[in-house]
């Protein structure tokens, strides 16, 4: 899995960071995502996954096949 975000799209809501921390931060200035990890482990992807489909500004995307 490769995470991929588009901080423009960023409203900076945090559910990334609450669902899944250990790939998700958000910049302290203005709360955009922070990208830590953009090929996470396997037992990451389901949290990851649950993070995209939250994501209100639908700023992450995820390719599973990479």
């Amino acid at each position: 899995m490769k995470v991929i975000v588009d901080e423009a799209k960023c409203c900076g809501a945090g559910q990334c960071v609450l669902t899944a921390p250990e790939v998700f931060d958000q910049r302290e200035e203005d709360g955009v995502v922070v990208l830590l990890q953009p090929a996470p482990a396997e037992d990451l992807h389901a949290a990851v996954r649950e993070a995209a489909a939250m994501c209100p500004g639908a700023a992450i995307r995820l390719d599973e096949d990479a």
